[in-house]
């Protein structure tokens, strides 16, 4: 578990469960628990490793689901396996995020997004834990109606501040 500033655990039950594989994946997947916390959803995240320590990412999976956690996000680089290890231990949602790596990410992504049948992973482009996080929170916002009013709200700022920010023609 994470008890570092920046991806500190809440006191609340969390409802997105965010892991990578490495401390080196730390600055990208901080992008995700950022957006959760704007959005004032509550994650927990943590550093686990499909290969290295299998059964302490069962055991995470598990106890995250007992305690509510909705919509999990996974991110992973090279043959990216956690993604859908994950999705393989849980009926819930998983969101993977591809990491750039030797590839420059393609690798993650391609290994993501062809996950075998009956086991999917919703995937967002490299290095876009934000945008995972977003969806988590669409996914939370189809049943409740404050994140979904939260969302709602977060979409009318960003438009008015494209517009704010983006008056008129453009003069090159």
């Amino acid at each position: 578990m994470m008890n570092e500033p920046g991806l500190k655990q809440t006191a609340v039950r969390p409802r997105v469960g965010i892991f990578f594989g490495s401390q080196s994946d730390r600055d990208v997947m901080k992008k995700a628990y950022d957006l959760l916390t704007e959005l004032n959803i509550p994650s927990e995240s943590y550093v686990l490793s499909a290969h290295r320590v299998p059964e302490q990412l069962h055991d995470t999976v598990h106890r995250l689901e007992k305690e509510g956690v909705e919509v999990f996000i996974a991110g992973a680089g090279l043959a990216a396996h956690l993604p859908g290890v994950v999705a393989s231990i849980t009926l819930c949602p998983v969101i993977g995020v591809p990491l750039a790596g030797a590839l420059e990410g393609l690798d993650a992504l391609l290994s993501i997004v062809q996950m075998p049948k009956q086991i999917p992973v919703a995937t967002v482009g490299i290095n876009n834990a934000a945008n995972a996080a977003m969806l988590a929170a669409e996914i939370i916002a189809t049943h409740d109606e404050s994140v979904r009013s939260t969302l709602q709200n977060y979409r009318r700022q960003m438009k008015e501040n494209f517009l704010k920010d983006n008056k008129g023609k453009v003069e090159f």
